[in-house]
């Protein structure tokens, strides 16, 4: 009789069938019959999917994807190992071996974990007991970087701009990741600023940029800090932008002063007076119209200006009346200052033409105390005013003055202004001296008087004073003084009699002079000693 024995073998697994003969010796095949089971399949290992694609995924997020093993043969198998290939891939749910009956199933995950960005290709082989010893499974995956948020320029600067106007700059967001970014708020703070240009939400593929402006529009002056704040999905989610600016004060115009009062004028003459206007803001401004306005009122040729902040410009305002009477008028300055049109009030009155005055300068012509036989001069000056004045004669009253330095007569001396003369004063003894100086004129004051006045004095009287010291010789009864014009003598005594005293006073000495002196003693025997040593004394001039 026949008999099936199944042997396992450990790789691969073979079910064998053994025929063998018990019992039957001497059987021929021609008369027994062999008897044989049906053969069962071998277990077969069938994962599904049979491929696995994980789409791209973010650098440091992660995917897992589920995946079945099946022993879809007959015979009971074994799955020992699972080896996978390509960056980023594991395994997950397994834990081998896995032993599968015919038809069993076991589910794991397959987990896709990026590290760079770029596509990854890899296998997941199973290795197994089964007909197929090793069953591959093609992983495809692809990766990306977070998208991330990069603002062009990471700052604004506005510098400075002017109040009641305003500046835009460019401001750039792009998506330097390698994932979409979506932008849902992009919020300005600070007083002044604002966004334009900019539809939200906004949608940014991996290198796609999106230009918008940001505007500062300030409404005080001074510096306004600010702040661009960008909330979006990207990596860098929260994203400022500092933001800085100045306002600017308007140009203005400030006049100085206020307004012009000529006071009053007489007919005839002007009067001038300065006027100055300073841009008080902190922005350029530019006049383009200057004029003035109101009978007798001019001013000087004005050309358009520009003031740039604290500049000022300076002009002359004339009141020329015609007529006696009150004016008024006004300067007006046309600009694009914050006040584009400035006034300036005039005022002035005209009086009638007075009758013609002289005075004369000064009204006492004091000499003081001038030395006989010298002199002193002293200047004058005539003023006409109110009109003008003609002087036809003079009369000079005192000896010792003189009158001269005057041009030749008739003189005429336009209102306001003068001539000068010089009176000199030579006293011709001691004592005091008047006299009158005066004018003729078609002034209303004519004659104009003024007083001389001067004291005469003698010339000063020099003198040298000398003193020495006693001779110590015996017998000595007075001494002789002795004076030379040079030094070392001659010299000649000027004493007439012996001096027995130590002092000698020269009166007889020239003003200018320089005199050289000695002494000599005399004794009771009436023998003179020799010259003392020289003293020198210097007279001053007159």
């Amino acid at each position: 009789m026949m008999k099936q024995l199944p042997v396992r073998w450990n790789w691969p697994l073979v079910v064998l069938a053994l025929a063998t003969m018990v019992g039957c010796q001497g059987l021929t095949n021609s008369n027994k019959a062999a008897t044989t089971q049906p053969k069962t399949t071998p277990g077969v290992v069938t994962v599904t999917p049979s491929s696995l694609s994980f789409g791209v995924v973010k650098v440091g997020n992660n995917q897992s994807l589920p995946a079945t093993m099946t022993n879809t043969g007959g015979s009971t198998l074994q799955v020992t190992q699972v080896t996978l290939t390509g960056t980023g891939f594991s395994v997950s749910g397994l834990s081998l071996p896995v032993t599968l009956a015919a038809g069993q199933s076991q589910g794991f995950t397959v987990v896709f974990t990026p590290k760079t960005a770029g596509n990854v290709t890899g296998n997941l082989a199973v290795a197994n007991t089964g007909s197929t010893p090793t069953v591959n499974v093609v992983l495809t995956a692809g990766s990306a970087t977070e998208g991330v948020l990069s603002p062009s320029p990471s700052s604004l600067d506005f510098g400075s701009v002017q109040v009641g106007g305003n500046q835009a700059l460019p401001e750039t967001l792009t998506n330097s990741g390698g994932t979409t970014v979506t932008v849902t708020q992009v919020t300005p703070s600070g007083t002044g600023y604002s966004v334009s240009g900019l539809n939200l939400p906004l949608v940014l593929a991996a290198g796609q940029g999106q230009a918008f402006s940001v505007i500062f529009a300030p409404v005080a002056s001074g510096t306004s800090n600010g702040n661009l704040a960008i909330v979006s999905n990207a990596s860098n989610s929260a994203l400022n932008v500092a933001l800085t600016g100045n306002g600017l004060a308007p140009g203005a115009l400030t006049p100085n002063p206020s307004s012009l009062s000529f006071g009053n004028v007489q007919v005839g003459n002007q009067q001038q007076l300065s006027e100055t206007v300073t841009n008080t803001g902190a922005v350029s401004v530019s006049i383009s119209q200057a004029s003035v306005s109101g009978t007798g009122f001019s001013m000087s040729p004005w050309a358009p200006q520009v003031l740039t902040a604290g500049q000022h410009y300076t002009f002359t305002v004339t009141f020329t009346p015609p007529s006696a009477g009150t004016y008024a008028g006004n300067v007006s300055i046309v600009s694009n200052a914050s006040n584009p049109n400035l006034s300036v009030p005039l005022s002035g009155t005209g009086t009638p033409v007075p009758q013609g005055q002289l005075a004369v300068t000064p009204t006492t012509m004091a000499f003081g105390n001038v030395i006989v036989g010298t002199n002193l001069q002293m200047q004058g000056t005539l003023t006409a005013s109110g009109s003008s004045v003609t002087v036809t004669s003079d009369t000079l009253n005192g000896a010792a003055f003189a009158l001269s330095g005057l041009p030749s007569y008739p003189i005429v001396i336009p209102a306001g202004q003068n001539v000068q003369y010089t009176v000199t004063f030579t006293p011709s003894g001691t004592g005091a001296a008047s006299g009158s100086l005066s004018f003729v004129s078609n002034a209303s004051n004519s004659p104009t008087v003024e007083a001389l006045t001067g004291n005469g004095i003698p010339p000063p009287q020099h003198s040298v004073a000398l003193s020495w010291t006693a001779s110590n010789s015996q017998g000595v009864t007075g001494y002789n003084i002795y004076r030379g014009g040079t030094s070392g003598g001659p010299y000649s005594k000027i004493n007439s009699v012996l001096d027995a005293s130590t002092l000698y006073t020269d009166t007889t000495v020239v003003d200018g002079q320089t005199y050289y002196y000695v002494t000599t003693a005399v004794n009771s025997s009436n023998e003179e000693s020799g010259y003392s040593n020289q003293t020198q004394a210097v007279i001053p001039p007159p």
